[in-house]
């Protein structure tokens, strides 16, 4: 990809138009993107909620991104896998499945992070 030439606060606003053009991609097409948007809608202001502490609450927050991120990246291998071949290839499937797990494994991370956290909270 040839280089763009803009620079400053220009570039910083046509990066973060492209950003919300993906965000919206993401809800538009992937209904996973949209339950996570939905479960992070939940569960950041829970986090806020519950005063654990500051790098507690940092915790719960950054798992939650997580897997928005994650999602998106996965969603855009996806993308990439079905722009290069509609045909089932051994290649493509993994890149697919290596996409899911990424995901699986935040959602874990989510679940543990919250997990260890609220019982330090409510069970000690």
């Amino acid at each position: 990809m040839a280089y763009s030439g803009n620079k400053g606060l220009k570039r910083l606003i046509l990066a973060t138009g492209y950003s919300w053009q993906g965000f919206k991609a993401g809800w538009k097409h992937e209904e996973a993107f949209r339950q996570e948007v939905v479960l992070a809608i939940i569960l950041i202001p829970l986090a806020l909620f519950l005063n654990a502490g500051s790098v507690q609450t940092a915790l719960m927050i950054g798992s939650v991104i997580l897997v928005l991120i994650v999602e998106i990246l996965n969603s855009a291998v996806e993308a990439v896998v079905d722009l290069v071949t509609t045909e089932k290839h051994e290649l493509a499937g993994r890149a697919k499945d290596m996409g899911s797990t990424a995901v699986m494994l935040a959602l874990i991370n989510v679940a543990v992070v919250w997990a260890v956290i609220l019982y330090a909270l409510y069970f000690k």
